[in-house]
Order: C-alpha cells, then sequence, then structure tokens
C-alpha cells in the first residue's frame, strides 16, 4: 500500500468521522431517538415555523417561473452546462408540475379556490407551519449542505471496497450503497433520497442501482416509526414491529431488484457508460480492507478546497429545493385529494379483501383500503386505522405502512423529482409488489404475538 501523509489521514477521517455522527449515529432526544441532522433540521424548523410554508411558497414560485423562463433554451450537452440550466432547464411535463406545486401553494397560504386543495387534510397538510414541506426546507438545508462530509473525503470508497462482497451478490448493489442503506434507516428516508441522487449524477451508480436503492432502502426513520405505532395504539410493541419491518426489508431488498421493473433498468450510468464491475475487484497484493484504505485516501487527498465542499453543499441544496418541492407539493395534494375526498383508494384496495381473509386478518374489509391509501401518505393507514377493534389487524396495518416505503407525499415524491430513474408507472408497481409480498410475513408474526 502507497504512504500518505498525515494530512491525507486526517482529511479522510476527521470529515468522514463527523458525517457518521451527523447522519448515520442516532442520539437520545425528548421524543426518542434521532439522528443530529434530523435534530438539526427541527431545530431550525422550530425557529422559523411560522415563515417556513412562506418560504417554500417563495421556493416553489421561483421553482414555476424559472422553469418557464428556461424552457425554450437549448442546451448543448457536448458543452459545459451552467447549474440554472440543470436547475431550471426540465420538459414541458415537469415544468407543467413545477406550475401545479406553485399554485397550490399560493391556493393554500391565501386560502382561495376549492377547499378540497387547501384544506388541512390536503394541502395544507403538507404546507402547514410544521408540515412536511416546511421540513423539507430545513432537512434539505442542513442535509445537502453537509452531505460532502460523507461523500467526498473517502468514507463511500471505504466502505464500499469492504462491503462489496456483501451488497453486490445478495442485493446487486456496488459495496459503496451501504453507506446509503444506513444512513436511510438509521437517519431518515429523505437523506436516502438526496445520498442516492448525488453519487447517481455523479456516475457512481447505474440506472438500475439508483433506482433500487432509491425504492428499496430509503426507509423511514426509526423515529417516524415510533410516531406510527404509537398512533394505533400499541406502542408497548415497539420491538417486535420494529424488528418485523427490518425482516420484511431485507426479504423484500432480496426480491425486488431481480423482478420487474427494477430488474429491466439499464445497466448504464447517467452519462451513458456501461457497467463494469471488474472495477470492483481486489487487486493483487491487497486485502479488502487496504485496498479500501488507499482509495478512500485517494479520494480525500483530491478534496482540500473548502470553497469547493460548501460549493457542493449549496448546489445540493438549491438542486433539492428546486427540485423535489413541486413535485411533493403537486402529487402529494392530488393525492392527498383522492385520498380525503373520492372512494378510488377504497375501490383499488378491494382485491386486498379475500387475500386479507385469507390471511387470516380481522375486520379485513377495513384494512384493505388502508393496504393503499399508504401510497398518499405513510401517515394516512396509521390515523386512519387507530379506529379498528383488532390488535393484530393494528399491528399489521402500522408495520405495512412503513414497510410499503413508496408514498407520495414523501418519499414518492422525492424520487420523481430527483433524477433517479423512476417514473410513476415505477412506483406504483413496486408499492403493490411490497404490499403482496410482505403481508404473508407481516400477517404470520401478528397471529404470533396477537
Amino acid at each position: 500500500m502507497k504512504k500518505y501523509p498525515l494530512s491525507t489521514w486526517l482529511l479522510f477521517l476527521i470529515p468522514s468521522l463527523l458525517g457518521v455522527l451527523l447522519f448515520i449515529v442516532p442520539v437520545p432526544t425528548a421524543d426518542g431517538w434521532a439522528v443530529p441532522v434530523a435534530l438539526l433540521a427541527n431545530l431550525l424548523a422550530g425557529e422559523i415555523e411560522a415563515y417556513a410554508p412562506w418560504i417554500m411558497m417563495g421556493i416553489l414560485i421561483i421553482a414555476a417561473v424559472g422553469s418557464i423562463i428556461f424552457i425554450n433554451r437549448k442546451v448543448n450537452e457536448k458543452h459545459h452546462v451552467s447549474f440554472l440550466d440543470k436547475l431550471f432547464n426540465v420538459n414541458l411535463f415537469w415544468t407543467i408540475v413545477r406550475i401545479l406545486g406553485a399554485v397550490f401553494a399560493v391556493m393554500v397560504m391565501f386560502q382561495f379556490g376549492p377547499e378540497a386543495i387547501w384544506s388541512e387534510n390536503t394541502g395544507g397538510l403538507l404546507l402547514s407551519a410544521g408540515g412536511l414541506l416546511a421540513f423539507l426546507f430545513t432537512i434539505f438545508l442542513f442535509a445537502g449542505l453537509l452531505l460532502p462530509l460523507l461523500m467526498n473525503f473517502g468514507l463511500l470508497e471505504f466502505f464500499g471496497t469492504m462491503m462489496v462482497k456483501v451488497m453486490r451478490p445478495l442485493f446487486r448493489l456496488p459495496g459503496r450503497s451501504s453507506v446509503d442503506a444506513l444512513a436511510s434507516w438509521v437517519g431518515d428516508g429523505t437523506i436516502g433520497v438526496l445520498l442516492t441522487n448525488t453519487q447517481y449524477t455523479q456516475n457512481k451508480y447505474t440506472q438500475r442501482e439508483a433506482a433500487i436503492i432509491g425504492t428499496t432502502f430509503s426507509v423511514v426513520s426509526i423515529t417516524f416509526a415510533i410516531v406510527v405505532i404509537q398512533e394505533v395504539g400499541l406502542g408497548q410493541y415497539f420491538l417486535p414491529y420494529y424488528g418485523t419491518v427490518i425482516l420484511s426489508g431485507i426479504v423484500l431488498a432480496l426480491i425486488m431488484p431481480r423482478i420487474y421493473p427494477l430488474a429491466n433498468k439499464p445497466t448504464t450510468f447517467m452519462n451513458g457508460k456501461q457497467q463494469d464491475t471488474q472495477s470492483e475487484a481486489i487487486p493483487e497484493g491487497y486485502s479488502v480492507a487496504s485496498h479500501g484504505l488507499e482509495n478512500a485516501l485517494e479520494t480525500a487527498g483530491k478534496n482540500r478546497s473548502i470553497g469547493e465542499f460548501f460549493k457542493d453543499g449549496f448546489k445540493n441544496v438549491l438542486d433539492m429545493w428546486i427540485g423535489v418541492a413541486p413535485v411533493v407539493m403537486a402529487f402529494g395534494t392530488i393525492a392527498l385529494i383522492l385520498a380525503e375526498y373520492t372512494s378510488v383508494f377504497a375501490i383499488l384496495g378491494a382485491p386486498f379483501v379475500p387475500y386479507l381473509n385469507l390471511l387470516g386478518i380481522p375486520e379485513a374489509a377495513q384494512a384493505a383500503q388502508l393496504m393503499v391509501v399508504g401510497f398518499a401518505d405513510m401517515f394516512l393507514p396509521a390515523i386512519l386505522g387507530a379506529s379498528i377493534e383488532s390488535e393484530l389487524t393494528r399491528f399489521v396495518v402500522a408495520t405495512m405502512s412503513v414497510t410499503q416505503l413508496i408514498y407520495m407525499s414523501e418519499v414518492g415524491g422525492l424520487l420523481l423529482g430527483s433524477k433517479i430513474p423512476v417514473n410513476i408507472l415505477d412506483l406504483i408497481v413496486i408499492f403493490l409488489l411490497r404490499t403482496i409480498i410482505a403481508l404473508p410475513i407481516i400477517a404470520g408474526i401478528g397471529h404470533l404475538l396477537f
């Protein structure tokens, strides 16, 4: 192994450890456990609670206006593409989505137009003082700004080399994705999507890998999982409940990359280059650890500029604010309107009634629509399921709502707003497959408990 100066070692160790502490190591709080990045986001969200919805409305308007201005601007991919072009130069469909997001935001803030759009259970739920968009403003600020700690100083290279023998055969993923998975499971799904999107745009993940990680590992945080189980009145069952979430998640992570639609995604990078798994092989004369360490130190040595660190961070922040927030607002509001004011989810849930009866789940008719309503928002099944009498059914509903992972008011919206190559049809199919595959596992453990 090559010799590296002490400064390079420190450049690898200090930022990487700081990144792990901020994004991955949970700390106890008054409301349970949270990773420090989410804690910082919550603290700032509390301080600017009254102003956050207005700030987000401003960002949504800027995203819409910017996209309208840039819509006819031609970009030559062979030349340097400006950062503003990357932010605002989107196709007609995404321009319409951004305009919708801005219009919905203005309607919510000034409460005009159809109440179905701005009520506290639809658009108002997303853009309220303590709502999702207000939290996304702060989590994107801190996570985006500090994300280079995880990405630029060798941590991904080190873990990537160490974990390749586990991640590649089991999940068809590169070793570096283990850091993504851990940040999502312990931290938050939004952090996982942000990390995956950045890695994909930097050509570190292929289209298939980015799609697998984004739709399979971007799980809600432990803290939010606690809120869900308490909402259905089963807080005392948290350990078996979260154990079931982990077991179901691992089984799904083994199956989903091997079936449609994820198995059909191209193994090319964003720049069109083909994947070469030979590059993950350990060279002769190296152990897994020494090769991982050399890769890490090589990367750390190239990132000595503090200015570049903050520049990368601010680009991450703006990319998520402008690219993702409008999609969450537009698709989240539409999905919540369908859940609140139509019987769409009751009709869609009807096929699950015989499946739930087969698995011996009481109150199957009421539970069936909760199997699909989670596509709109992950918290809806817990809220609507709290009135179900059967503890077994409430357990299944709560566990399933976290395991389904794809919900439009957050992770689903984030994925659509990111560069990760998944579309709305992919997300619907993945959501339904995850539900069908996980139900027998969750129901089986539920029967053992109750």
